[in-house]
């Protein structure tokens, strides 16, 4: 299953990540978890399809940027108010320090 945006143009997607968009960030998150314990360096987390462009672009994480990417999704979902989410990311923070 892929997770996929659809945005018009790619200065909204610019837009929503600046903004911090839970459901990008949600994506992201439980994609990292999912994938915690993998072996794949690089995993797919989102697919964005641009609209005005007739563009899809893929976008991945690196194994070694998991730990900085849940720290800064971590303040999203505590704005949000998703605590069972943070739990899980709490968790997954300490594993990926204690693997370092």
């Amino acid at each position: 299953m892929t997770n996929s945006i659809t945005v018009k143009t790619q200065e909204d997607f610019e837009v929503m990540m600046k903004d911090n968009n839970y459901e990008i960030s949600n994506t992201i998150t439980k994609i990292i978890l999912k994938n915690l314990k993998g072996r794949k360096n690089n995993i797919h987390v989102l697919e964005i399809k641009v609209l005005e462009e007739h563009t899809v672009y893929d976008i991945t994480i690196n194994r070694d940027d998991m730990l900085d990417s849940l720290e800064k999704n971590l303040k999203i979902h505590e704005i949000n108010e998703d605590y069972e989410t943070c739990g899980a990311m709490i968790k997954a923070i300490k594993y990926l320090k204690n693997k370092k």
